[in-house]
């Protein structure tokens, strides 16, 4: 049976209670290649395109703390953009498109944990209604 590496998943899967944007959008740093004086951008193993990130809040009033806030990749030849936020909320609401998901074993503690990486393609305004039926979505 032949898996992929990557999942894929719809955005209401992952955040059925929404995701905010809590930061820019920066380069991932390849810390392999850089140096003190020169950071290096990571690139995508398979396309060979560059690693952007965005850190972002999910929603969910019972997520715990480790899993509150996380991080999206996209792999694009451009530095993707946030959508303006217009909600009249401290943070942007977006929807991420091509959402995937990669799970892995984080070994920071004793006994290990599964843990998740996020990837998208794109990220457009979210302009529905908190909660598992949010409708009325719209792309920026």
């Amino acid at each position: 049976m032949s898996m992929p590496k990557w999942l894929k998943v719809s955005h209401q899967q992952v955040f059925p209670h929404r995701a905010f944007v809590v930061s820019d959008v920066t380069a991932v740093i390849d810390y392999e290649r850089s140096t003190k004086d020169n950071k290096v951008q990571a690139a995508d193993r398979e396309s060979g395109l560059p690693l952007w990130q965005v850190e972002v809040l999910d929603g969910d009033p019972a997520a715990s703390k480790r899993a509150r806030t996380l991080t999206v990749k996209f792999a694009t030849p451009a530095q993707p953009e946030c959508p303006p936020n217009t909600s009249g909320m401290p943070f942007t609401p977006v929807v991420f498109e091509d959402l995937s998901v990669l799970p892995y074993v984080d070994r920071s503690t004793e006994s290990g944990r599964i843990a998740w990486s996020f990837r998208a393609s794109a990220m457009t305004a979210d302009i529905g209604k908190a909660g598992p039926s949010a409708t009325g979505r719209a792309t920026a």
